[in-house]
């Protein structure tokens, strides 16, 4: 199967161990491209270096909601240039957290407002992190211009009756390794709700990894669990078996949605 994963951060030290066999490997489970998302500043130059080295990797760049207190006073223009320098880049992670300790939701807000008016400006997708603040992401969206390509809610948790609205907004909706947790079973649910042309994977490496029993590339860094970019097609199996469909039929529709969303 040709395989595409729409979300991960492979720019991460956490995959040093595993990089120069990263290529070779990832081939072999099929992958055709992977969107490879910058989350701060100081990580930026890393994504553009994977993407200049690898021709299945399309850089993202974005301020992730986690990082807007270290933000510099040039990011917004640094972000840019970013962008500028690769025509075919998303903008993304962005987005909105509460989960997080002391969330400062005032400067989320901001800086996720303003990177979404800056793909709208230059005419790319954007790509969203949403934890603990699906209605105030709802309302943000509703009282704004969009990107007209659409926007993807990665690793999508949250309320099915929300599926219909971020879908007539432009959404697409894709889904991580971690699903195929037991205690995830409500939100793998949700996924058969989701209209088929709206349907993508993604791994969230090297979060997000699946239980023991379907981890296909078991990996740890400092005895902690990590997620192989390879664990893609584990993200394939869950949306197959959540939607009845047959592998290569799914993954024939998730090809089209990645390249009508992404170009």
């Amino acid at each position: 199967m040709r395989l595409y994963d729409a979300h991960n951060h492979l720019q991460d030290s956490r995959l040093d161990a595993v990089r120069p066999s990263l290529d070779a490997s990832l081939r072999q489970t099929g992958l055709v491209e992977a969107v490879v998302n910058g989350s701060a500043e100081d990580d930026w130059a890393a994504v553009a270096a994977l993407a200049r080295a690898h021709a299945w990797v399309r850089p993202s760049f974005g301020l992730h909601p986690w990082y807007v207190r270290e933000r510099g006073p040039g990011w917004l223009e640094e972000l840019r240039k970013h962008l500028l320098t690769f025509p075919s880049a998303p903008v993304g992670e962005i987005g909105l957290d509460r989960w997080i300790e002391n969330p400062d939701i005032e400067a989320q807000t901001a800086c996720f407002q303003a990177q979404l008016d800056l793909a709208v400006e230059l005419e790319r997708p954007a790509t969203i992190h949403c934890l603990r603040a699906w209605g105030l992401l709802e309302a943000g969206m509703k009282s704004r211009p969009l990107p007209r390509r659409g926007f993807l809610l990665h690793s999508y948790g949250g309320p099915v009756e929300m599926v219909p609205a971020f879908v007539k907004m432009g959404g697409y909706f894709s889904l991580s390794p971690y699903f195929g947790h037991a205690r995830k079973a409500a939100q793998l649910a949700t996924f058969a709700a989701v209209p088929l042309d709206r349907l993508l994977a993604e791994t969230d490496a090297p979060d997000m990894w699946p239980p023991d029993d379907l981890n296909l590339e078991p990996l740890n860094c400092d005895g902690k669990p990590v997620n192989h970019p390879a664990n893609l097609r584990v993200s394939y199996e869950l949306l197959a078996r959540a939607r009845g469909m047959a592998g290569e039929e799914l993954a024939g529709h998730i090809e089209l949605n990645f390249r009508r969303l992404f170009g």
